[in-house]
């Protein structure tokens, strides 16, 4: 099989300034950023005072001998600095001064790429606050000030010359399944426009992927050109890595892009074990939100995506077929590590002759968690031109906000239990490590 091409569409629509500040289609400053994500920067660091600055320059001098790239400022200074530019291999911040030292962190890991290495330095002694950033955080070192030359050499400078990851040591991303309990209930137009909040909204790294590569409609919603990527890596899982998935997707805004393909209908799918496995590995190692629109279709490959979901979502219509189908998805055990049942999304409430909220729950004996209101012109609309319906449309934003906050139930950090108190962590909790640890 020949390599897939890089394809870069030509309509690529930008919201840089979130679901307000649209951007007309075609602006090709993107496709230049789109470039930068294959060249990331080695290291930058953040740093407050003149003193460590010159410590970092002189203890990487022999690493980088090209420089290094210092800038002024505390962490507060590289969340901003984060949201708008790549993020390097490896950054060092300093939280000396910072009055929520953990809550910021926290918010860092929001909008840098999983796979960063992070060394922090600051100015809080004690064990106990080390093993805050370092065990639960993840953060790869805590260094206390003042900073010298050897430990910049050894600590810095170590992350910097083994910058490649181990495989089985990235924490990464999380997987959401977004499936129709039957055709035309919505799940395409509700998984895009989940992926466009956590993306364009939220300012976070997010891929939507679309495994129907016959009939599937995302990146059209979109306005992108879907590519054979995906395919290809379906089909020849051990090519797999972090940069051919990211090369294979497709920009829809900064911090979204599309995986997807488009072959034809007699083209048949040499699926091979373990595909779908490799494939969200790889994603997750570049993404901090991977939104999958998933066919209720019993096909090997779709079964084993939604064996690696970290949260599935159904969507139903309130119509008796699809209180049915509903039903008999939910008698479906799902994985220890998955939540103890899907998001039940209810697409559609209030068009002509179908069935109440009240007795769709009834049907199905629980309660709907995300009620998402029937408005066909604004979102039809949305979908001729290839934007997010929840921009223009306020009761479809929502719905789409309701169900964000259903499925983004990853918390900042643990309270302080079992540790002295620390500033800053007041009404925090642990669920995952923000940051993956390198060898």
């Amino acid at each position: 099989m020949p390599e897939a091409p890089l394809i870069v569409s030509d309509a690529d629509p930008r919201w840089p300034g979130g679901p307000t500040d649209v951007h007309p289609i075609g602006d090709t400053s993107a496709t230049s950023r789109l470039s930068t994500r294959h060249r990331r920067p080695t290291l930058i660091a953040f740093v407050k005072d003149a003193a460590s600055e010159n410590v970092l320059r002189d203890g990487l001098a022999d690493v980088l001998p090209g420089g290094v790239d210092v800038r002024k400022g505390g962490i507060r200074a590289a969340i901003s600095s984060m949201l708008k530019a790549t993020t390097p291999s490896v950054l060092v911040v300093d939280i000396s001064g910072e009055d929520e030292p953990l809550t910021a962190l926290a918010q860092l890991a929001d909008v840098v790429e999983p796979d960063v290495s992070v060394l922090v330095i600051g100015d809080v002694d004690g064990v106990d606050f080390y093993r805050e950033v370092t065990r639960n955080l993840g953060a790869n070192e805590y260094l206390l000030k003042p900073l010298t030359s050897d430990k910049v050499a050894r600590h810095v400078g170590g992350l910097v010359v083994r910058r490649a990851p181990a495989a089985e040591g990235v924490q990464g991303g999380s997987l959401v399944v977004v499936t129709g309990v039957r055709g035309g209930v919505g799940a395409t137009t509700l998984a895009v426009n989940l992926a466009g909040h956590f993306g364009v909204s939220m300012h976070r790294h997010t891929v939507l992927l679309d495994l129907d590569l016959h009939l599937g409609d995302a990146s059209f919603l979109l306005n992108v050109k879907p590519g054979p990527g995906l395919r290809m890596c379906l089909e020849t899982p051990e090519r797999i890595d972090a940069l051919l998935a990211e090369r294979a997707a497709q920009p829809a805004a900064e911090r979204l892009h599309v995986l997807a393909g488009e072959e034809q209908l007699t083209t048949k799918l040499h699926y091979t074990d373990h595909g779908a496995a490799n494939l969200v590995a790889a994603l997750r190692r570049r993404y901090k939100f991977i939104v999958a629109d998933v066919p209720s279709r019993q096909e090997p490959f779709f079964d084993d995506l939604l064996k690696q979901a970290h949260q599935r979502v159904l969507v139903m219509t309130p119509t008796l077929a699809s209180v049915r189908a509903t039903l008999r998805l939910l008698s479906v055990s799902t994985k220890a590590e998955q939540a103890k049942r899907p998001i039940i999304v209810l697409n559609r409430v209030g068009s002509p002759g179908s069935l109440t909220r009240q007795q769709v729950e009834d049907a199905l004996v629980m309660k709907v968690d995300v009620a998402v209101p029937d408005l066909p012109r604004p979102v039809a609309a949305a979908a001729a031109m290839g934007e997010l319906a929840m921009i223009s449309c306020s009761g479809f934003r929502g719905g789409i906000l309701a169900l964000a906050r259903q499925v983004d139930t990853v918390g900042l950090l643990d309270s302080t239990a079992g540790i002295g108190p620390v500033k800053g962590t007041a009404g925090i909790r642990h669920t995952w490590r923000l940051f993956r640890r390198k060898p």
